[in-house]
């Protein structure tokens, strides 16, 4: 039976990538899909990976209907053998349902990968929805590391090397692509003390101050 799955995980943990190699092994035996994605690093219509591994996409406009997309696309005698979603997160809730559509009413199978949770550690609106509607949820086994070594479990928006909490939930953009906001992976720990790598060494580089009471 067709399927929503949604695969997820924290920056760097080869989601892109994922979505690339799914491509690469179903167009090689024959298949056609249907790639969207929105806010890719490489550009407008791109799907890329850090790896440097890109493919043309459809990119996503806010208010487009994809199952009407892809109905259209079908009627004019297109294929489609399945479908990709990347950035996924980015998606309105209202197009995480039509992609749901996707597979329960044309029985295609659809491939979803995003963020689960920003920078605040809250969830994106699409991937909240992908959580609630997906047949399965697969969590990416390519772990990502804090700078600790531990298993990063949160995204962490940076300014200037310090981590922060608020503003807009996107900002479009590669690690460091920005004159001063930057992002990083993080374990729970980390994430909670607002310890960065680059906060972290400056602690490590400050003169320690023994703790000698007056005589």
């Amino acid at each position: 039976m067709p399927e929503l799955v949604f695969f997820s995980g924290t920056m760097d943990c080869g989601k892109s990538t994922l979505a690339l190699q799914i491509e690469h092994n179903r167009s090689a035996r024959g298949l056609q899909g249907m790639i969207f994605t929105r806010d890719d690093r490489a550009g407008e219509g791109k799907l890329s990976s850090r790896l440097g591994l890109v493919t043309d996409a459809v990119e996503v406009a806010d208010d487009q209907d994809l199952y009407a997309y892809l109905v259209d696309h079908l009627s004019q005698g297109g294929r489609a053998d399945y479908v990709i979603a990347d950035e996924a997160q980015f998606l309105a809730p209202a197009q995480i349902d039509q992609l749901a559509r996707v597979v329960d009413d044309l029985d295609v199978d659809v491939f979803a990968f995003g963020i689960t949770t920003d920078f605040r550690s809250k969830l994106f609106p699409g991937s909240q929805r992908l959580v609630e509607l997906a047949d399965r949820v697969e969590v990416l086994q390519v772990e990502a590391l804090c700078w600790c070594g531990a298993r990063a479990t949160h995204n962490a928006r940076t300014v200037g090397g310090e981590m922060v909490v608020e503003g807009a939930q996107v900002v479009v953009g590669d690690v460091n692509q920005h004159e001063s906001i930057g992002y990083e992976v993080l374990c729970r720990r980390h994430h909670r003390r607002r310890m960065t790598a680059a906060t972290a060494r400056a602690g490590a580089l400050s003169p320690d101050v023994l703790p000698i009471a007056p005589v």
